[in-house]
C-alpha cells in the first residue's frame, strides 16, 4: 500500500542579501548548513542571483572536499574555461571527495540564477576520487502528463529514469505545472527531502499544505516501513507553479564542516587544510583534460 507523504515544516526564505562576489551578486540561503542532523543528506542550498558586467569573473579558484556539489542553472549561463558552458536548465554534479580545486575561470554570460546544493557523501565514499558530470538540459529525461512537465536530473519520476551517477541515492526533479494541474511523485519511505517554490503556488499532500514562492516545504517522516513507497501529491494553484524537488537517502553519519571542507572529525578538517596548502589537491582543469 502506498501512503501519502505530507509536509512537516515550512520555511520562508529571507530576502536576497549581498553575496560573496560583491556588487551584482545576491544570495538566498534555502537550506542552512547548521541543521544537517534534520536535513541529512543535504548540507546546504544557496539560491544565487548574479548580474555582473560583461567579462567579469564570478569569484576565483577554491577547494572543496568531503561532499558533492550539485549546481543547477535556473536562468542564464555560466562559462568556465575548463568545465565548459552551463546553460539554462543544465546541472553540474561534482564529487569533491578527496579534494579538488574548481571554478578557476567562471564568467556569467549575462544575468543568471543558480541553485547550488551541497550533498553529503556516504562514509565509505567520503574520500572518493574527484569527478564531475555535466547534465545538459536536453539530455535529461522529461515526464509529460496533462499540465505537467517534470525534468528528471537524478533518480526516477514515473517511467522516466535519469542516468546520473550517484553515491547517495537522490531524486532531483524540476517540475512545471499548469494552473490546477496535479503531480504525483513516488519516493521511498526512507527518503528525506524538500520542495523549493520558484514560481506560483501549490498545495501538498492530503493535508493540502500551502507553499508559495520562496518557501521550502520539508517532507514529514513517512509513517510506514522504510521498504515501502510513499506518494507525494502536489496541486498547482490558479497561476500554475514551478518547483524543484530534492529528496534522498539519509546517511546517518554526523559531519563537521569548516569553510569548503566537510569531514567526520576535526582531524579530517585539519588534514584537508594541510593538503590544500601543500598543493596536493588536483585542479578540476586536470580532470577535464582526462575526460
Amino acid at each position: 500500500m502506498i501512503t501519502s507523504r505530507e509536509i512537516d515544516r515550512v520555511v520562508t526564505t529571507p530576502p536576497p542579501a549581498p553575496g560573496f562576489i560583491g556588487d551584482g551578486h545576491t544570495a538566498v540561503p534555502v537550506v542552512e548548513p547548521g541543521e544537517f542532523e534534520q536535513n541529512d543528506p543535504f548540507i546546504l542550498l544557496m539560491d544565487d542571483r548574479v548580474d555582473l558586467p560583461a567579462g567579469r569573473e564570478a569569484g576565483g579558484a577554491h577547494p572543496h572536499a568531503g561532499f558533492e556539489t550539485v549546481t543547477f542553472v535556473v536562468e542564464g549561463a555560466l562559462r568556465d574555461r575548463d568545465e565548459g558552458t552551463l546553460s539554462t536548465g543544465d546541472v553540474l554534479w561534482m564529487t569533491a571527495g578527496s579534494g579538488v580545486i574548481h571554478n578557476e575561470h567562471v564568467v556569467p554570460l549575462g544575468k543568471s540564477r543558480v541553485l547550488q546544493l551541497w550533498l553529503t557523501l556516504p562514509h565509505a565514499s567520503r574520500w572518493a576520487a574527484p569527478r564531475f558530470e555535466h547534465i545538459e538540459r536536453d539530455s535529461a529525461p522529461v515526464r509529460r502528463e496533462p499540465g505537467v512537465e517534470a525534468r528528471v536530473y537524478s533518480g526516477r519520476s514515473g517511467p522516466e529514469l535519469a542516468a546520473t551517477h550517484n553515491y547517495v541515492p537522490v531524486t532531483l526533479v524540476d517540475v512545471r505545472l499548469a494552473a490546477g494541474a496535479e503531480f504525483e511523485q513516488e519516493l521511498p519511505a526512507s527518503y528525506n527531502g524538500f520542495l523549493y517554490l520558484l514560481e506560483g503556488d501549490v498545495s501538498v499532500g492530503a493535508q493540502a499544505t500551502p507553499l508559495m514562492v520562496g518557501q521550502v516545504g520539508w517532507l514529514a517522516n513517512a509513517e510506514t516501513d522504510s521498504a515501502n513507497a510513499t506518494a507525494l501529491r502536489i496541486n498547482a494553484g490558479k497561476r500554475g507553479a514551478r518547483l524543484v524537488l530534492y529528496a534522498g537517502e539519509r546517511q546517518g553519519v554526523p559531519i563537521v564542516q569548516r569553510g569548503p571542507f566537510v569531514g567526520e572529525s576535526r582531524a579530517d578538517l585539519v588534514r584537508l587544510s594541510r593538503e590544500y596548502v601543500d598543493g596536493k589537491m588536483p585542479r578540476i582543469s586536470e580532470l577535464a583534460v582526462r575526460t
